[in-house]
């Protein structure tokens, strides 16, 4: 289903000639709205080399972003402790990747939609607080505080 009205992203492909691009289901979750070009990709690796490959193909007004969705669908729904875990080894070892492609006016932000803790019962979302990781060369450290939305981090990349 479309969205009801122009997204962030569809404005900046609109009116600003930048570009988007998702790697792996991202493309979908928008339906494909405000999209220039759609990658995909398939496990934690693949996803982690498409998105630095991505990264350094972008321009100025480009918009990079990527669902690792192994966290949520492979290891939390199915409460797999040790997937989720190696996941996460992986992941902070390929991290330093990324922050090098991270240019002067760039920023990378790492967030979650929801949470989805391996090591609680059942299989749905989990309640626990989400991290926004916002780094940068121009991003004065610090605490963002407790969010009440996400809603800013939109407004951020407007």
């Amino acid at each position: 289903v479309e969205p009801p009205a122009p997204t962030v992203l569809q404005k900046l492909v609109d009116e600003k000639q930048g570009h988007v691009v998702p790697v792996g289901k991202i493309a979908d979750i928008y339906a494909n709205c405000g999209i220039t070009k759609k990658v995909k990709a398939t496990g934690l690796d693949a996803l982690f080399d498409a998105t630095l490959k991505e990264m350094k193909e972008a321009g100025d007004k480009t918009i990079v972003f990527t669902n690792f969705v192994d966290f949520d669908s492979s290891w939390g729904h199915r409460r797999d402790i040790a997937g989720y875990a190696a996941g996460l080894e992986l992941f902070d070892r390929r991290l330093p990747e990324l922050m090098e492609l991270v240019g002067e006016d760039d920023i990378l932000i790492l967030t979650a939609d929801h949470g989805c803790d391996p090591s609680w019962t059942g299989t749905d979302h989990t309640r626990e607080h989400i991290p926004v990781l916002i780094y940068g060369p121009k991003v004065k450290p610090g605490s963002l505080g407790h969010r009440e939305t996400f809603a800013d981090i939109g407004q951020t990349l407007a």
